[in-house]
């Protein structure tokens, strides 16, 4: 046992080579040991009242005062047992009456006694054959003041303190929970027992057992050798000083074990409680990542050379429920309240007031992890609006008056600089990512970044189900709502969306329980019988759109007659088309696939480039055409068609259609004059790599491919497919077919009409024609005199 801490003495007579554990009580009196066999005090048990105790000194020194009478024959400070539970030594003490046991408060609030309850007081002997041998290898415990009136920002030596512990309290039974009082330079301090490490002799092999434990049953023999830990209470003023050295746990293996860290997630919390539907990866990315680090035990911690994350970044598209995280995040995180700030908040007027804002934020953060170091509360400062206050420095994007640099340099110097806290985690959210300066974006500052994307369709049927919740619970729903099927038809729609259409469904609902002839009227009988119905749902999501992802409308618009198959050729680009888009969908390597459509003017290159994306299921779509660049200068047609590149990876699968690439870059016949910076763009954009588990497919379309051509334009698509024009008889009757155009003697007229003429024009321009002819009834000669003046044109 001298590997233990313990000395080779013995405490009753034992056979050559047993080990045994020194120990001294002070008057201890005679008892039976399993080894020995001495003289013990008779069993006892007395029902006492409890009373106060007569002085402080027996309360500190942790003894029950009693009457002599009472105890005669028992010695001075023998062990007691109080209710089966709580051991003490007993302090004859003649101010005592007969028939009472004295107490300081802290004794009767550890056992929930009151003053003239009747208790019961029975001898104990932890050495008795039906107990165990049991020591004290460490014991942990809280310091805090006794009276908070008198607390002040002390320093106590550790070590100064564990000598004075050990000195008042060697040999006497303790217990976990219980709470001392202890005069420490003539202050009185509450200490509180925390968890102990109990080594058990009493095994038959004579082999130490070795349990720690928080278990009011568990007991222990206080030792000179026993490993003493305080700590103080997390809000407490008290500054412990680290001990010089402390012993290592007997048989611990490795460095002491610090008291139990404050759980930092509140214990009652649930993820079901949050509200948050769609999001489960992404919470298992914060919680990975953000707080692992937190609630490991601080060894393992400093073992590991585990360095806590400061900064969790949250991007992504608005509506999509960064904000709402923020909140949640606040109501799970249990102790300091968080501070929550909008970014234009922290700017002002005045001279260096934006930059003491800033340091505002972090003050008490600074405070208690100068008081407390590693032992300090997490503090955690949530960001809105990030992008708005902390914007690349020395660029144009800050604002010019250099309060913008100096507020990033703050918070940066604020988050990891000379002065590092590790008590701190600031949470910022932003929708635009690429406008916060790249010195807040790397490791030891917002180093964790985490996108918040667009539900997918798992993800839109629990964001519904939360928004629809009380509707189900009060039996508002009528049997034909189906949330899988509403979950498919809303592609795209972020969780602020998915809660308006819901909102949208409820005012459809309720319009129907107008009274006739009122719009501000509800008719009392008829709301009670108010049900939302699949149909609110499906009127519901004719009003509100997506704001990002397929524009359905448009692009069938640009397809409205459908694609006509007029010869093998459309049937090629549509089996090539549908080929590429495969592969962007399975290949591991391909992420990135873009195909130009060319041909000449109204040959149906949007058309069949709006079917193929239609046809892909791609779960996002987005079309850039000269028409929503319409009135923009160049500077603003640069930004819109960044942005629009930056949107294209909001889902996994995602499709850019270009239309009239020639019209993007300005390209005019005349000159020729085209835009250089936007060519730069699209030529970077088009062959860069998406972002780890995005794929790309980009579809264009031009009618001046020898253009591109020599802007080196082509040569950024992966492939290229020419849309032929209609060049014979027979592919102009398909049209003529397909669309249903006058009768079938009038269609072969006019194809016996036009066989004198070499034929060449576009599907579209055809079409366009027929449109027009249907509806001002022209005759046939008409017809085949407009498409005959439309080829010369062309």
């Amino acid at each position: 046992m001298e590997k233990l801490g313990f000395h080779k003495v013995s405490n009753s007579p034992t056979s050559p080579g047993h080990p045994s554990i020194s120990h001294s009580r002070p008057n201890m009196p005679p008892q039976h040991h399993p080894h020995g066999s001495g003289g013990a005090v008779a069993p006892f048990k007395k029902l006492l009242q409890v009373d106060q105790s007569p002085n402080n000194s027996i309360v500190i020194s942790n003894c029950v005062a009693v009457n002599p009478n009472d105890f005669a024959n028992v010695p001075n400070r023998a062990p007691v047992v109080l209710d089966g539970e709580y051991v003490y030594a007993i302090e004859k003490h003649e101010q005592m009456a007969p028939g009472t046991v004295g107490m300081g408060a802290n004794m009767r609030l550890w056992g929930k006694w009151s003053r003239s309850q009747t208790i019961s007081v029975e001898s104990y002997n932890i050495f008795d054959n039906k107990s165990q041998q049991q020591y004290l290898g460490t014991i942990e415990l809280v310091i805090e003041f006794k009276q908070k009136s008198k607390a002040t920002n002390i320093t106590i030596n550790h070590d100064d303190l564990v000598e004075v512990f050990k000195r008042t309290y060697e040999n006497q039974i303790l217990q976990p929970t219980q709470d001392l009082v202890v005069d420490y330079k003539g202050m009185l301090y509450s200490v509180y027992i925390d968890s102990v490490q109990v080594i058990n002799m009493s095994n038959k092999d004579h082999l130490p057992d070795i349990k720690d434990s928080k278990d009011l049953m568990s007991k222990g023999i206080l030792l000179r050798q026993t490993n003493v830990i305080f700590y103080t209470d997390p809000k407490s003023l008290i500054n412990l000083a680290k001990p010089s050295s402390l012993k290592q746990k007997i048989l611990g293996g490795g460095s002491h074990r610090p008291h139990a860290r404050k759980q930092i997630i509140n214990p009652d919390f649930k993820l079901e409680d949050l509200g948050i539907g769609g999001l489960d990866a992404e919470f298992q990315d914060i919680f990975r990542r953000a707080f692992n680090s937190r609630i490991l035990p601080p060894e393992i911690a400093e073992k590991l050379d585990y360095k806590h994350c400061k900064g969790l970044l949250l991007f992504g598209p608005p509506g999509t429920g960064k904000t709402l995280i923020a909140r949640k995040l606040s109501k799970m995180l249990n102790g300091r309240e968080p501070k929550i700030v909008n970014g234009p908040e922290m700017l002002s007027k005045y001279v260096g007031a934006s930059e003491e804002n800033i340091r505002n934020l972090f003050k008490d953060a600074e405070a208690e992890y100068k008081q407390k170091g590693e032992d300090s509360d997490l503090h955690v400062i949530i960001f809105d609006e990030l992008d708005s206050v902390f914007k690349q420095r020395g660029s144009g994007k800050s604002d010019g008056t250099g309060v913008g640099d100096n507020v990033v340099n703050q918070l940066l110097s604020k988050m990891d600089g000379v002065d590092q806290l590790n008590n701190i985690l600031v949470i910022g959210m932003t929708n635009r990512l690429d406008l916060i300066d790249t010195a807040l974006l790397r490791p030891g500052r917002f180093e964790i970044q985490i996108e918040i994307s667009l539900p997918d369709e798992k993800g839109r049927k629990d964001i519904l189900l939360i928004h629809t919740v009380k509707l189900r619970e009060n039996n508002l729903l009528t049997g034909d709502v189906n949330f899988d099927e509403l979950s498919a038809l809303t592609k795209n729609f972020t969780g602020a969306e998915l809660e308006g259409l819901c909102n949208s469904a409820k005012s459809f609902s309720i319009s129907r329980h107008v009274k006739s002839g009122s719009i501000a009227q509800i008719d009392p009988k008829s709301i009670e019988n108010l049900k939302i119905t699949r149909n609110d749902f499906l009127l519901a999501l004719g009003e509100v759109k997506p704001a990002f992802g397929t524009d359905e409308e448009d692009l069938t618009l640009a397809a409205k007659h459908g694609i006509i198959p007029f010869n093998q050729s459309i049937k090629n680009i549509f089996e090539t088309g549908q080929s590429i888009i495969d592969l962007v969908k399975s290949s591991e390597t391909e992420t990135l696939r873009s195909m130009l459509l060319y041909g000449p003017s109204g040959v149906g290159k949007t058309a069949i480039a709006s079917t193929l994306a239609l046809n892909s299921d791609f779960p996002f779509i987005k079309m850039l055409s000269a028409e929503s660049l319409a009135g923009m200068g160049e500077v603003q047609k640069i930004s819109y068609i960044d942005n629009t590149f930056r949107d294209v990876y909001k889902s996994p699968l995602n499709i850019l259609l270009i239309d009239k690439i020639e019209t993007l870059i300005n390209y005019v016949p005349i000159g020729p004059r085209f835009s250089n910076d936007i060519l730069q763009l699209l030529l970077v954009y088009l062959t860069k790599t998406p972002p780890k588990g995005r794929r790309l497919l980009i579809i264009g379309t031009t009618s001046q491919y020898s253009v591109l051509k020599h802007m080196n334009l082509v040569d950024s698509f992966t492939d290229t497919i020419a849309v032929p024009p209609i060049r014979s008889i027979e592919e102009v009757g398909r049209v003529l077919d397909k669309l249903g155009f006058m009768s079938e003697g009038e269609r072969r007229e006019i194809l016996q009409q036009l066989s004198g003429f070499d034929i060449n024009i576009g599907v579209k321009r055809l079409i366009d024609l027929i449109m027009v002819s249907s509806y001002s009834k022209d005759t046939v000669d008409e017809v085949v005199l407009n498409i005959v003046e439309k080829m010369k044109l062309d």
